[in-house]
């Protein structure tokens, strides 16, 4: 059984005929069937293409999953209005690009007897953007320095 490049049937035609027609055409003859069916149906195409086509509509049709990636901000304790509205910016672009914001905050020196410095500026950015991010962590000190955790809200 043969079909040609426009999808018609043929009808059964010898394997010599089938050859020549797609010669003929400048196109591929391929078995479309498996070999021991009855009658083998072939088929007159441009293979390249055939299998470039193939490739293509495969990625297309995955399904493209974002990793969760993590990003870093570091604060000071004693960090002015400016620099923090900046920093504040920068979350929200993370959080609203659907990832996730870790906070820090570094104390040098005897800063770290003034923790809650760096505590109040963490409730600070906690608000500020409670109404796109939820805490996945609360403020912890680890070390010399205050780490917080910011996702995306989940959507319901």
């Amino acid at each position: 059984m043969l079909i040609d490049s426009n999808g018609e049937k043929k009808g059964l035609v010898s394997i010599n005929d089938a050859l020549e027609a797609a010669k003929n055409q400048s196109l591929d003859l391929v078995q479309v069937s498996r070999s021991d069916s009855d009658p083998v149906v072939c088929k007159l195409l441009d293979y390249g293409k055939h299998v470039f086509e193939k490739k293509k509509n495969a990625s297309s049709s995955k399904v493209k999953i974002k990793k969760n990636t993590t990003k870093e901000i570091k604060f000071r304790p004693s960090t002015d209005v400016g620099d923090y509205n900046i920093k504040l910016k920068k979350i929200k672009s993370f959080i609203l690009g659907g990832d996730k914001a870790k906070i820090s905050v570094r104390f040098r020196g005897r800063e770290i007897l003034n923790s809650d410095m760096g505590l109040n500026l963490l409730h600070r950015l906690r608000d500020n953007l409670q109404d796109i991010a939820q805490v996945d962590q609360e403020p912890s000190l680890e070390g010399r320095q205050l780490l917080m955790v910011l996702s995306p809200l989940k959507k319901k």
